[in-house]
């Protein structure tokens, strides 16, 4: 782990109270207790949710998945961080922080297996909006939103509990897109409310983060004129206050933000993708042993949390992992007239034009379709 990356839990678990978190740990303080075991129980129960789905993929019932494995504590930490009035805008792989918004998971199964062409309403799920599988898009749709959310004057009012925030999910793989590069500079222009949180998992698929940058990758928003910071992202806590921040004064009119969260993903990008074709095992034995649901637990566990809580949790994730297993298999297809359900809000004669020819089209075959 680099030296200049944030970080308030050691490996084993222990917070670390020295001087140079002294800033930081206030935020921590903050927290209830119950707070606190959200944060395990949501890492928790989404990794259990996340291996089913893994399954499911393999056994045919998803075109796809892509795994969360490694990096819960980066979206829970800021996941946490963001306030109800806040939006969202994820990549693909931020189940986790979905779920703490609303979004039932059930909502990303039927995506990745074709039964749904968008996922959800982000005004129903806690201003969450849609995965977004172009990469690197998502930072521009977040730049634009954040500019709106400026220009209506709702940021940088002095009442924090009403000012709004944007917040965008990517990872390092993104970085290397023009499109990352023109939010930063439209955001950095414009002084946007947003922060742009960068999930540095090592790996663009099979491009290590060593080819894709010379340089640390918080250090390259300092040239856009934005705000960098680096973290440890396995740690949820550091994770949660360095984000905290970075959005309250984001919402304070101080401009946008940028967060470097070094993680790791431990299994593969998508299930299309072997991860042995391209990464030595030493490697992901040393990220084994710095897994952040485990360091989490120890740290809960100094704190005198016993077994029984978190027996509760991995019954909440088995039964979760159960549930999903259940419903993904009582799935039917969709008719193909959804494709035209939600293309405008209001009733518009050319869809309903290609709408009725479909259904001719398809009544031509006399059921054989």
């Amino acid at each position: 782990m680099a030296t200049d990356a944030i970080r308030l839990l050691s490996p084993e678990g222990v917070l670390i109270e020295s001087e140079e978190n002294a800033a930081w740990l206030p935020l921590i303080s903050a927290l209830s207790e119950q707070q606190l075991l959200d944060f395990h129980r949501q890492m928790a129960v989404i990794r259990r949710f996340d291996i089913e789905a893994g399954n499911l993929q393999r056994q045919g019932q998803l075109a796809l998945w892509i795994p969360s494995l490694g990096q819960e504590a980066a979206q829970v930490g800021s996941g946490y961080a963001a306030r109800a009035q806040d939006t969202i805008f994820p990549a693909y792989r931020e189940h986790v922080v979905g779920r703490i918004r609303g979004v039932d998971p059930m909502r990303i199964i039927e995506l990745l297996r074709g039964q749904d062409h968008g996922g959800w309403d982000p005004k129903q799920h806690g201003n969450f909006h849609l995965y977004t599988l172009v990469i690197g898009s998502q930072s521009l749709h977040a730049t634009g939103y954040a500019m709106g959310v400026a220009f209506d004057g709702a940021a940088a009012t002095g009442d924090p509990e009403r000012d709004e925030a944007v917040l965008v999910y990517f990872g390092d793989g993104a970085t290397s897109q023009g499109d990352v590069s023109e939010a930063l500079v439209f955001a950095a222009s414009y002084q946007t409310p947003q922060v742009f949180f960068l999930q540095n998992n090592h790996w663009a698929i099979s491009v290590p983060v060593a080819t894709q940058s010379r340089t640390p990758l918080y250090r390259r928003a300092a040239g856009y004129g934005v705000a960098g910071l680096r973290v440890d992202g396995n740690d949820a806590l550091a994770a949660y206050a360095v984000t905290r921040t970075a959005l309250d004064e984001a919402r304070a009119g101080l401009g946008p933000r940028f967060v470097e969260a070094l993680t790791y993903r431990m299994g593969a990008h998508t299930t299309s993708d072997d991860p042995t074709k391209y990464r030595d095992d030493a490697e992901l034995e040393y990220w084994t042993a710095h897994d952040p649901i485990a360091r989490f637990e120890a740290f809960l566990r100094g704190r005198g949390v016993g077994d029984d809580f978190f027996a509760s949790v991995a019954e909440e994730g088995e039964d979760l992992a159960a549930d999903v297993r259940r419903r993904t298999l009582a799935l039917e297809s969709p008719p193909a007239t959804k494709i035209f359900d939600h293309v405008y809000t209001d009733p518009h004669p050319d869809v309903a034009e290609q709408r009725a020819w479909l259904l001719a089209y398809e009544a031509s075959f006399g059921g054989q379709a």
